[in-house]
């Protein structure tokens, strides 16, 4: 989680309308990112049905709907595109171009991975540098915090911010 609230220090200003974390597991990310962004509305996704269930468990009374989590895969995001302003996932199976198509443009994408250091995503490498940039994605910020490692990325095809 350490690594995901560093990455959420270097967006450069953006405030989210629409969050999704995939992979979310039982919603840790999710429900801190819904705590970053108390405006946004934050979606999480995960193929295990028993882990969306535990997530929905946790959520509560939410009268507004601004927290939801569904099944689903990180090659297959039940989502339509250029839905998300943000987009979070761990480093397990990284899936550029599905986060690309529910990506807005000029949205980030945060990729983060708890307990490796120093670019355990290999985000560094030739090939997965191509990737990110046949998918439309530019470089934004990169760190580690807490023992683990975050990368932010901006999906091309909107103006930059100021603080760009």
């Amino acid at each position: 989680m350490v690594p995901l609230a560093a990455a959420v220090l270097h967006l450069g200003g953006v405030e989210p309308e629409r969050v999704l974390e995939i992979e979310s597991g039982e919603g840790d990310g999710a429900l801190f990112l819904a705590r970053e962004f108390p405006r946004a509305r934050v979606r999480g996704v995960d193929a295990s049905a028993e882990r969306v269930a535990r997530a929905k468990a946790r959520v509560g009374l939410d009268p507004e709907g601004r927290i939801a989590f569904k099944a689903g895969g990180p090659r297959r995001l039940p989502f339509p595109d250029d839905h998300f302003d943000l987009v979070a996932q761990g480093a397990r199976r990284l899936a550029i171009g599905e986060a690309a198509r529910v990506l807005r443009p000029g949205g980030r994408l945060v990729v983060f991975h708890a307990g490796r250091p120093a670019d355990p995503l290999g985000l560094r490498r030739r090939w997965t540098a191509q990737r990110l940039r046949r998918a439309g994605f530019e470089p934004f910020a990169e760190g580690g915090a807490g023992g683990g490692s975050f990368f932010v990325m901006r999906l091309r095809g909107a103006a930059p911010s100021p603080s760009d």
